[in-house]
């Protein structure tokens, strides 16, 4: 989608309803105007693309930026083009999110100048692919931070136990499984599984320090989020201002472009994959307890 025009075709309809006659042919023509020097003017203005990512536990949007960014490699000018990702997330599993940064630094790689905008919150897990950017920009009370690990796992051997309900848990390798739902905890598997979440916490802050050096990790990397003005003053983000105010001051010097992938299907396809994404989340998340999933 063109942004640029949607801006202009806003501003149309608005002074349609608020200009007399005269004055609307006057805009009228000095758009068309506009218009033909547009088109005499070189085209090599430069280009901002625009993705969208809005982050659940499982960063299940993670498919449709594969694809989005893709698209935009294939169009995009290293050193010339800029690419504004819009995130909103709370983070979730580690995994999933060190994928979804991992396609934001194609596009650094590739030479395209990155922007992140956080509007609302872009902590853990989303700060993570926050902090793949050249540039950092957030809502004056955007929630940012948040760098840390945490791990729930429920255990119900002792209501197993008290009701002489047995439970055996077979496994090759001595720390296949360091606790579990229905097993008794041991002290050993206790420690190793944390253990485990410190090392996913210093993967994370060394990921951090490798993306965005000027911060001071011992302050920040402590699992406290903050919102947007006190992070200004954290390093944590580089300048107080929504994504919205951002594009429309770039809209007079760039062509901007909203990339979205969507993938057009019948409403049954549609109400069957809801269901089944409905039925699938409940048992990943069920499923992400029991195999001691850490969560950033």
């Amino acid at each position: 989608e063109n942004m640029n025009k949607r801006f202009e075709d806003m501003g149309r309809a608005l002074k349609g309803a608020v200009l007399d006659a005269k004055a609307v042919k006057t805009e009228a023509k000095l758009a068309k105007k506009k218009a033909k020097a547009d088109k005499k003017s070189p085209k090599d203005r430069r280009r901002i693309y625009v993705l969208e990512f809005t982050g659940d536990v499982r960063a299940g949007q993670v498919e449709n930026l594969r694809q989005e960014v893709s698209a935009v490699l294939t169009v995009g000018r290293p050193g010339t083009d800029e690419v504004v990702v819009v995130i909103e997330s709370p983070g979730g599993m580690a995994h999933a999110y060190g994928l979804a940064a991992a396609q934001l630094l194609r596009l650094r790689q590739a030479g395209l100048k990155l922007t992140i905008a956080v509007d609302k919150v872009a902590a853990s897990g989303g700060y993570m692919m926050a902090c793949t950017g050249d540039r950092i920009l957030a809502a004056p009370f955007a929630i940012v931070g948040s760098i840390g690990v945490v791990a729930q796992v429920p255990n119900i051997h002792r209501l197993l136990k008290k009701h002489d309900v047995d439970y055996e848990e077979m496994t090759a390798g001595e720390f296949k499984r360091t606790i579990s739902v229905f097993g008794e905890i041991t002290e050993k598997g206790r420690r190793k599984f944390v253990d485990q979440l410190e090392e996913t916490h210093a993967l994370f802050k060394s990921f951090v320090h490798d993306n965005r050096p000027q911060l001071n990790l011992d302050q920040v990397a402590t699992g406290e989020y903050w919102f947007g003005r006190r992070a200004l003053e954290l390093n944590l983000v580089d300048e107080i201002i929504s994504s919205d105010d951002y594009l429309f001051v770039r809209r007079g010097e760039a062509d901007i472009y909203k990339v979205e992938m969507k993938v057009h299907k019948r409403w049954s396809e549609k109400l069957a994959e809801n269901i089944a994404s409905l039925v699938l989340g409940s048992l990943e998340r069920a499923w992400g307890k029991a195999q001691e999933s850490r969560f950033l």
